[in-house]
């Protein structure tokens, strides 16, 4: 079943990634990753790209595998509500562009700090609880490709996708529209890996919660209990 199920991820990323690239081939400029919205706009914009669209389902869609696993399965809890506001983070930053234009500037930016400080508000106070929670579930391929997941996102995607890096290399052929392409298709194969452990921690944590023993407080309630019927 395992086997399996990494085939499916196999075939579904490669046919995605078929799908966008061939698209493009096919019609020139349908990946719009570089759109100008008005006369006024320096630099254009990728936000309407199906790629982002993609990478922003991606997200929903492990916040909501992640709500699962913190609604059904109370021993990995922390660890869920962790990675789960992680892909709120993510999601409110795919859609800055959006929530600037069409509700209040920088909007994104407060909600990404509420998120962000609700996250680690609750991870401190739960500490215990995360510790416990890691050390049932680990070793992890779900969290190995999160983990997988979040390089890229965070550190190798920043300093390849970074401007300068790309207007040295090319020189006077530089056009930005080459460094967004590049940064968003190296973007969407961090949030495959990130759909991919979200996937495998939910099978993993779900299996946990089937074979979790009681807690301690109920076995030792239980135990009371049995000792106090036995003087009897």
């Amino acid at each position: 079943m395992v086997w399996f199920r990494y085939l499916v991820y196999f075939i579904a990323i490669a046919f995605v990634t078929w799908a966008l690239t061939q698209m493009e081939i096919s019609f020139p400029g349908s990946l719009k990753l570089h759109v100008v919205v008005s006369e006024t706009d320096m630099y254009g914009t990728s936000e309407f790209s199906p790629v982002e669209i993609i990478q922003a389902i991606i997200l929903g869609v492990c916040g909501l595998i992640m709500a699962w696993v913190a609604n059904y399965c109370p021993s990995q809890r922390p660890i869920a509500f962790a990675f789960g506001g992680m892909a709120l983070a993510f999601l409110i930053r795919e859609l800055d562009y959006f929530l600037d234009l069409y509700i209040a500037d920088n909007l994104w930016q407060v909600l990404i700090a509420i998120v962000g400080s609700l996250l680690i508000a609750y991870t401190y106070r739960h500490r215990r609880r995360l510790t416990i929670a890691l050390a049932r579930i680990w070793p992890s391929p779900g969290l190995t490709l999160l983990f997988a997941g979040a390089v890229i996102l965070f550190a190798f995607v920043r300093l390849v996708g970074h401007e300068p890096l790309w207007m040295s290399i090319l020189g006077d052929a530089y056009e930005r529209v080459t460094k967004l392409a590049i940064e968003e298709f190296i973007e969407l194969m961090g949030y495959f890996l990130w759909m991919i452990g979200t996937v495998e921690y939910a099978f993993q944590a779900r299996a946990i919660a089937y074979k979790a023993p009681e807690p301690a407080a109920q076995r030792r309630r239980q135990k009371r209990r049995h000792d106090a019927e036995g003087k009897f």
